[in-house]
């Protein structure tokens, strides 16, 4: 099972075709971006949770924006 995930924009097929071919191995899976759009936005607040450490990564908006692709743990 891979390790690192790499995350190619949905709009860089042809960097997705190279980066598969030069970095696809049992470490790391090249990937598209398969997100469809933004989140939806609660109109009211969220209760507070209980736990205090936010569990998710990092946004790699732009990354994605920026370079085309990014590099992410799984």
């Amino acid at each position: 099972m891979a390790r690192l995930l790499l995350v190619v924009s949905r709009t860089q097929p042809t960097r997705y075709t190279y980066l598969k071919h030069v970095f696809a191995s049992d470490i790391i899976d090249v990937i598209f971006d398969r997100r469809m759009e933004a989140r939806r936005q609660r109109q009211e607040p969220v209760a507070l949770d209980k736990r205090r450490v936010d569990r998710r990564q990092r946004d790699i908006v732009q990354d994605l924006k920026s370079f085309g692709w990014a590099l992410v743990r799984h």
